[in-house]
C-alpha cells in the first residue's frame, strides 16, 4: 500500500516546549483516507520534534507500506536519504567521530524505516503547501499546550 506522510516539528524556544504533528494519507479507489497525530514534550529541541514527528507517524502504519515521507526539515530528509547510513556504519558516530546528536530517535527511526520502503522529500516549510502548513499548526498547537503560561 502506498502511504504519503507529511510530518513536522516546532519548539518554543530551542530548548524550549515543543510539539509534533503528522498526516497520513491513502488513496484508495473507494476515496481518500487520512489519519492525524500529534502530541507534546516539555523542554525539547526543533530538531527532536521534527524526528518525533517522522517516528509517530510510522508507528503509526499498522502494516509495511511503501511512504512517501514529506518534511520540512533538511536535518531529517538528509538524515534519511545519506547520514544514518553512514552513523550506523561507525557506531552512531558522526565523520568527526563525535557522538551522533539525538541518537536515541535517530534509532527508533531506523527502526520504523526498517519496517517500510521510505522515500523522503524535502518540501519548504512556511510557502503554502497545504498538507505542510497543516503539520505545522498540528505541531505548534501540541507545543501551545505545555508553552501556555
Amino acid at each position: 500500500m502506498k502511504v504519503e506522510l507529511y510530518c513536522d516539528g516546532a519548539c518554543l524556544g530551542n530548548p524550549g516546549p515543543g510539539g509534533w504533528g503528522y498526516l497520513l494519507r491513502v488513496r484508495l479507489a473507494s476515496g481518500v483516507q487520512e489519519k492525524e497525530g500529534s502530541g507534546p514534550a516539555p523542554d525539547t529541541t526543533n530538531n527532536r520534534m521534527e524526528l518525533m514527528a517522522a517516528i509517530r507517524g510510522l508507528e503509526a502504519l499498522t502494516k509495511p507500506c511503501q511512504v512517501v515521507l514529506s518534511s520540512d526539515s533538511q536535518y531529517v530528509v538528509k538524515g534519511i536519504q545519506t547520514w544514518l547510513r553512514d552513523w550506523k556504519r561507525r557506531g552512531w558516530k558522526k565523520a568527526d567521530g563525535k557522538p551522533v546528536m539525538n541518537a536515541d530517535l535517530w534509532q527508533a527511526l531506523d527502526v520504523e524505516l526498517a519496517r517500510h520502503q521510505v522515500e523522503a522529500r524535502w518540501v519548504k516549510g512556511h510557502a503554502g503547501h497545504a498538507e505542510n502548513e497543516r503539520v505545522d499548526r498540528l505541531a505548534n498547537e501540541a507545543a501551545q499546550t505545555l508553552g501556555a503560561s
